[in-house]
Formats: C-alpha cells, sequence, structure tokens
C-alpha cells in the first residue's frame, strides 16, 4: 500500500470518531514515530510503500486508533513544554493547560527572593509522568522533588528525567497524608509547591471522551462528588508548614470550581490568592503566596 493509500485508510476508518484534519495528523506521527519520516517526507515520497514490518506498525497503531486507545500510549511518548515524555496507562497524558501553569511558575520565579549562592527549592505533588517537576528543573536553577502515590508513574517518572537530562528527587508519597513527608528532613522550607491532582467529580464522566475515560488512570482523575476538593485543601494545609514565608503555591484545578477553590484556599490563611483562565477561557490555576511564619 502507497503512503497516499495508508493515509487515506486513516481517514476513511475513523472518520466515525475523529476528524479527517486530527485522522491526518495520527497517521503522521506514526509515521515520523516508526517510519522515522517527517511530514515533508512523506509527501515527498507519498507514491512509495513502506517496508512490510513499518506498514504493519503503523496499521496495528489504526486498529488501536479505532478502539479509542490514545495515540500517545500507543508510540509511547509525547512532548510537553518542549520536551520529550514517555507515556503509559500508569500516569496521566500531559494537557496543553499543564503547560500554562509550568509558564506561569517559570515566569514568576525571577521574582522569588533566595540567598545568594542558594538554588530555588521545589515540590510537584502528584508528579505522574513527572512533566511539571522536570519541565522546572530543565528551565530553572532549581533543587526539585516530587512525589506520587503510584510506584508505576514514578518509574516513568525516573525514565523522564533521565531522558531529559536532569535531576529530580522522586520519592514515594500520599497526597492525603502529606505529614508523613515531613519524616524526610528535605520536606520543609521550600520555595514553591505545586500540584495537578485528581480533581474530576464523577458527575462530570460524561464530559470525558473515551479515549480518556477507558484508559488513562482513574486515580489520577476522579474524586468523589461530595469530596472534591480533599486533595487541594491536603496539600495546602501541608503547605502552610512546607513553604518558606511568602513562597508560592499553585495548583491547577477543576474549571467548574474555581471559586470554592479559591475560598477553600484563602480561608486557610494564604495571602493573594490569583484565579487565572488557560487559553481555553476555563478557570484553570491558582497561586496563593504563603504568609505563614516559620
Amino acid at each position: 500500500m502507497t503512503l497516499d493509500g495508508l493515509r487515506q485508510r486513516f481517514v476513511d476508518d475513523l472518520r466515525l470518531d475523529y476528524p479527517e484534519e486530527e485522522a491526518r495528523n495520527f497517521f503522521y506521527r506514526c509515521c515520523e514515530s516508526y517510519a522515522d519520516m517527517s511530514r515533508i517526507d512523506v509527501s515527498l515520497n507519498r507514491n512509495d510503500s513502506l517496508p512490510k514490518e513499518q506498514e504493519t506498525r503503523v496499521l496495528n497503531a489504526l486498529d488501536r486508533l479505532k478502539t479509542h486507545e490514545p495515540l500517545q500510549y500507543i508510540l509511547g511518548e509525547t512532548e510537553f513544554y518542549g520536551l520529550p515524555f514517555k507515556v503509559n496507562p500508569a500516569v496521566l497524558i500531559p494537557r496543553p493547560e499543564t503547560e500554562e501553569l509550568v509558564e506561569w511558575i517559570i515566569n514568576d520565579s525571577r521574582q522569588v527572593s533566595i540567598a545568594v549562592g542558594s538554588k530555588l527549592k521545589i515540590l510537584d505533588i502528584g508528579t505522574g509522568s513527572g512533566c511539571i517537576a522536570i519541565s522546572l528543573a530543565k528551565s530553572l536553577d532549581a533543587e526539585v522533588f516530587a512525589v506520587d502515590i503510584s510506584a508505576e508513574a514514578l518509574q516513568t517518572a525516573r525514565q523522564n528525567a533521565k531522558l531529559n537530562e536532569v535531576e529530580v528527587t522522586f520519592i514515594k508519597g500520599d497526597a492525603l497524608n502529606p505529614e508523613d513527608l515531613f519524616k524526610n528532613s528535605d520536606f520543609a522550607e521550600f520555595d514553591i509547591v505545586v500540584s495537578n491532582p485528581p480533581y474530576v467529580r464523577e458527575l462530570e464522566k460524561a464530559e470525558i471522551q473515551p479515549n480518556v475515560l477507558d484508559n488513562e488512570p482513574h486515580t489520577a482523575l476522579f474524586v468523589p462528588d461530595e469530596d472534591a476538593l480533599k486533595f487541594y485543601k491536603s496539600i495546602a494545609e501541608f503547605a502552610t508548614k512546607a513553604l518558606k514565608k511568602d513562597g508560592l503555591l499553585y495548583y491547577e484545578i477543576n474549571q467548574y470550581l474555581g471559586v470554592e477553590t479559591v475560598r477553600l484556599i484563602a480561608g486557610l490563611g494564604f495571602a493573594e490568592v490569583e484565579l487565572r483562565k488557560d487559553i481555553f477561557g476555563n478557570d484553570r490555576m491558582i497561586k496563593a503566596v504563603s504568609r505563614f511564619e516559620k
């Protein structure tokens, strides 16, 4: 089958579930990953065929796409903040909105006051693939720590740190029992604490696309309807002790619970609580300042 024929096969087989342009993009991504061919390479050689082994891998990917499996899991990789990341069903696939959170932190970090000769000290809680922690470690002169409850997620995050040639200290821990983190002497006096915890309520499952709902880890996605902010409360309470005075707390949040999350954080004594929208116009990020004396 020619490359033109393969591309049309993607469009025809996926037309009921994906827009035509997205189906084409899936095809180009598969060619890049399995045949080391760019979009331009495909266009210039559209009447040629792939070697049998490569064509088989591309067609196998198409079969998996038809079951709504995310392309990132099929290929085992994605890009976040301009960096390569390995992904698998043990971790969430990083989203563009989270890149905005990373950008916010990087921009603000220039205003954080640290002692001469010292580095920023950053903690990422619920790190998953490590995308936030690793991107910050790559962009900043910082000592970065990252926590997750999943041993499988931490294994992936460590691979990603090695892939991106950064040092991050990964520790297994529970965001709902953060006092356990104080057993490690490193878990105090942070300049920045950041978290993208589970925040999708069970009642919102109907809004989730099948490729997410049927494949990505539910423990990293969902929270009970009656206690939707439990991770935010636990992490913020921890941050009152773990952050330096004037340290910064950042969250990615549920777009429907922005006001409630701001109220929770302000009620715990944080100052200058700021709610920010993402590129899609949804309430998505919060920053707060620690004014707690140590």
